[in-house]
């Protein structure tokens, strides 16, 4: 397999949309992707960007995503936050989830970031199996809180 990393480009949104409702349905929450395409789009391609990604492909073929912006934090500075890394379910175990992450990882030190912070699901053992190869620390003292306005 020869697996290319690259910028995800404007074109690529329909394939990374059909990857985020296959991540959805693998975390039992199918119904919780109420993002427009045209929101998607312009967030990411738009005047004023609030996401990056990078694909994993094979000739045409996207195979999986990792999605991430820019978090701020009053008492570390900025962070890139991984919003989501997706590779589909038939092409798991093969290595594109890592040539991804050590993507993000560069990318990181290019921009200057000292941290790369994201969220795991607590039953997710094979994301959280992975991310431990990385030596990330797990921090148990934060509740997950949000509204909808």
């Amino acid at each position: 397999m020869s697996i290319n990393v690259r910028p995800a480009v404007k074109e690529d949104c329909p394939r990374l949309l059909e990857l985020v409702r296959e991540l959805a349905l693998y975390e039992k929450a199918p119904d919780e992707v109420t993002v427009s395409m045209e929101h998607f789009v312009e967030s990411g391609f738009g005047e004023k960007p609030v996401w990056w990604a990078f694909v994993a492909e094979e000739g045409n073929m996207i195979y999986g995503f990792a999605l991430y912006y820019i978090r701020y934090s009053t008492w570390k500075g900025q962070a890139m936050y991984l919003e989501d890394i997706v590779v589909t379910a038939s092409e798991r175990g093969k290595g594109i989830g890592k040539l991804l992450f050590d993507r993000l990882i560069e990318e990181a030190r290019e921009k200057g970031f000292k941290r790369m912070v994201w969220q795991v699901l607590k039953w997710n053992e094979p994301a959280i199996n992975f991310y431990k190869k990385y030596k990330a620390d797990f921090d148990g003292e934060w509740f997950n809180s949000s509204i909808y306005i």
